[in-house]
This record gives C-alpha cells, sequence and structure tokens, in this order.
C-alpha cells in the first residue's frame, strides 16, 4: 500500500538509510515479516520491518494502558440551607476542598424550601463565602446561579504543578 518511491528505513537487523520501495519490501519478504509505514508525513516517508500482527497487538495494549490511567473526574455535591451554621459550614467546607484536592469537581447548591427563597441574598453570600474558602485548592467555573429553588456554583480543582523529580 506504500505508493512513494523512496523510504527510510529503520528497525532490527537493518541498516538505517534510504531504500527504493521496492527494495525495502524484497528486504521485509527475505525476513517473512511486513513493511509498516510508521510516519507517513516525514520526507521521505519512515518505515519499519516488523510483524504487523504484533505491531497492531503492541499499539491496543497501550491504548488500553493509557485508557486505563486517564481518570474521570467526578462531580461531588455539597448542599447547603439558608440558614446553614458556621459548624455545618466549616465541616462541608473540609470536605470539598479534599475533593478537589483528589481532583474531582463539587457543585455546592443552596437549596430553598417553602418561603426561605425570599433570603436568595442570603443564599448568595453563603455561595460566595464558599467560593472564598475554596480559593486556595479550586476555582469557581461561574458565578452563582438560579435554577428552580436550587442556587448553584461550580467548582473545578486548580491544576497543580507537577514537582521535578
Amino acid at each position: 500500500m506504500i505508493r512513494v518511491p523512496n523510504v527510510r528505513l529503520v528497525g532490527d537487523n537493518v541498516e538505517v538509510g534510504v531504500y527504493p520501495t521496492q527494495e525495502a519490501l524484497r528486504m521485509a519478504q527475505e525476513q517473512q515479516l511486513d513493511l509498516v509505514e510508521i510516519s507517513p508525513q516525514a520526507d521521505p516517508p519512515v518505515c519499519k520491518i516488523i510483524d504487523y500482527n504484533k505491531f497492531l497487538y503492541e499499539k491496543k495494549k497501550k491504548e488500553k494502558e493509557m485508557k486505563a490511567k486517564s481518570k474521570s473526574a467526578e462531580v461531588k455535591e455539597i448542599r447547603f440551607t439558608p440558614g446553614t451554621d458556621d459548624h455545618d459550614f466549616d465541616f462541608k467546607s473540609k470536605h470539598a476542598e479534599s475533593f478537589l484536592k483528589e481532583g474531582n469537581k463539587v457543585k455546592a447548591y443552596v437549596q430553598f424550601k417553602g418561603r426561605a427563597i425570599m433570603f436568595k441574598e442570603r443564599g448568595e453570600l453563603l455561595l460566595l463565602k464558599f467560593a472564598e474558602r475554596l480559593a486556595e485548592v479550586g476555582q469557581p467555573e461561574s458565578l452563582p446561579k438560579m435554577e428552580g429553588k436550587r442556587m448553584l456554583i461550580i467548582f473545578a480543582p486548580k491544576t497543580s504543578k507537577k514537582k521535578p523529580s
């Protein structure tokens, strides 16, 4: 499937260099292996003499390993009411800090029930105070907003700079 006149050949048991495509194919057949194009954008394209099925297997294995290492962030919820006391606020703030340090997002909301909807500004102040408390470990994605009988704000963890090892 390689349609260029010359290719740069790399691999085991091969002298690295630029070869005509036909000669590279002949060398691969002599070793009972396949000529696989590794980098088609290079000039000339880079090819390698390897077992193609083994190449596919290792590629799939690497992708699976990368997928296993990547962690999807969860959204943890923390609920307040307009009358949440200081001790409860501190307790919930500590939980939110630990969630953000683990790399999860935090969705904090104030639930208004019954006539408590009259105290929207109290709920907004509570969420802004919460945002101030979490400033070191997370940043709010937006200002507090009303959704039905809830006022909510979402925090994303601050990206920590990795220490050189």
